[in-house]
């Protein structure tokens, strides 16, 4: 059974830190592009962090960029999502995706790209 699990939300304060795992199973990551993506209440889903299966290039939103740090681990079958300067803005239940691309290209942060999807995890910055 193909599955995405996440892990590692929270509560934390602002400037906190957070990181969130994603693990698969029945599949393998190494050949999937891995995407984040984040869903506050009342707002629409938005494409946080993506890591490319080809060449483990990465994007950030501009939202995160210099906060926010996506890393991989094909032994662990494993994506990361490394949160530093959390500020109340960033809570939100956070998804992990991934998309098996047709051709080595920089990976995108555009959902409708991705296939596999897991339940979320809970991410809130509060003092």
């Amino acid at each position: 059974q193909v599955q995405l699990v996440e892990s590692g939300g929270g509560l934390v304060q602002p400037g906190g830190s957070l990181r969130l795992s994603c693990t698969a199973s029945g599949f393998t990551l190494d050949y999937y592009d891995i995407g984040w993506f984040r869903q506050a209440p009342g707002k629409e889903r938005e494409g946080v962090s993506c890591i490319s299966s080809s060449d483990g290039s990465t994007h950030h939103a501009d939202s995160v960029r210099g906060r926010f740090t996506i890393s991989r681990d094909n032994a662990k079958n494993t994506v990361y999502l490394q949160m530093n300067s959390l500020k109340p803005e960033d809570t939100a239940v956070y998804y992990c995706a991934a998309e098996l691309p047709l051709n080595p290209s920089p990976c995108t942060v555009v959902a409708a790209f991705y296939e596999y999807w897991g339940q979320g995890t809970q991410v809130t910055v509060s003092s």
